[in-house]
């Protein structure tokens, strides 16, 4: 078994490797024709860095691994999928809701609550780089800045203090000014500990149902009735009677500041 995980492992590298190869195969060619190296990093009219074709689509293929990264350490995907975690374990209901159905759920408040973010990149960045209008790093250099606004935003002043005094750095004065280096384990510890808190407090209430139910089984003698299996539909009624769902979703995106 391990033997054929490692060989479709190899397969798909050399499918994935082959692809590069023959996408990038014209552009080689052409490029070679005109005398030109495929790999070739260049200078526009206007003085800024133009890159071939094949390196455009070696940057394209190396971001889309980095994809998934940066959607769980620079969004509010994190903090989202731990709540609803946690809560799925105080209800005890195992695994209902499904895991593809809670990923797809944070996933979807993800791009609400970056909706504004995601609309300025679109705007200040992806725009005018498209329409030929913005180089490729000052491009990399605005989108990078909107996203650390987004950041700075949502990290606890003393996280961000925290990584700044073990980086050896002094206090920022603008959010730009802050390097991903200090930002980015800055932002998930404020997010992981923004999560536990919130999980809590949702865990809380459940609790109290189980110590409640507990008792009066063992004051009634039921010893040999499990007493989650008592409170489940309990916990299930008091959720659905306080509309849980939408208090839930409706107060992590209230913790989020977007400008």
């Amino acid at each position: 078994m391990r033997s054929f995980l490692g060989l479709s492992n190899w397969a798909i590298s050399g499918f994935v490797f082959c692809a590069l190869i023959l996408i990038a195969g014209p552009a080689a060619a052409q490029d070679g024709i005109a005398g030109i190296p495929a790999f070739n990093v260049g200078q526009s009219a206007n003085g800024g860095a133009t890159y071939s074709l094949s390196l455009q689509i070696l940057a394209l293929m190396t971001a889309l691994t980095l994809l998934p990264s940066l959607v769980l350490g620079m969004t509010s995907f994190t903090r989202i999928i731990i709540v609803l975690s946690i809560l799925r374990q105080a209800m005890g209901t195992q695994q209902t809701p499904p895991n593809q159905v809670l990923i797809a759920i944070a996933m979807f408040l993800t791009f609400f609550i970056m909706a504004p973010t995601f609309t300025q990149l679109n705007d200040l960045v992806l725009g005018p780089y498209m329409d030929g209008q913005m180089a490729a790093d000052a491009a990399i250099n605005d989108g990078i800045n909107i996203i650390k606004k987004f950041m700075v935003q949502n990290t606890r002043v003393s996280d961000l203090v925290m990584f700044a005094e073990m980086a050896g750095d002094q206090p920022y004065a603008t959010p730009e000014e802050v390097p991903l280096n200090v930002l980015l384990p800055a932002f998930i510890t404020s997010e992981l500990k923004t999560a536990f808190q919130i999980g809590f407090l949702l865990f809380l209430p459940f609790l109290v149902i189980d110590m409640v139910i507990a008792s009066i089984l063992m004051s009634l003698g039921m010893m040999m009735l499990s007493p989650m299996l008592v409170a489940l539909p309990f916990k299930l009624l008091l959720f659905v009677l306080v509309d849980g769902w939408a208090m839930t979703v409706g107060s992590l995106v209230a913790t989020y500041s977007v400008s």
